[in-house]
């Protein structure tokens, strides 16, 4: 998952800059609206990834804390 992020946030830039080299309007605005919906991809992703850690941890907790 940490690949799928660092890829995210790498098309956010590379977008960012598209809109930046680009003298038209409507694509200046295509290419910021994509780089916004890269970023937001990179956040759920690295939501869900701590979320994931979170409960292999309490379940790791459970499991060791139940056998001792």
């Amino acid at each position: 998952m940490a690949d799928d992020v660092s890829t995210y946030r790498a098309r956010a830039t590379n977008e960012r800059a598209n809109a930046a080299a680009s003298s038209l309007a409507n694509v200046r605005d295509r290419c910021e609206r994509s780089a916004v919906a890269w970023d937001l991809m990179a956040d759920r992703a690295e939501r869900v990834t701590t979320q994931r850690l979170e409960r292999e941890a309490i379940t790791a907790q459970r499991v060791n804390g139940s056998s001792s």
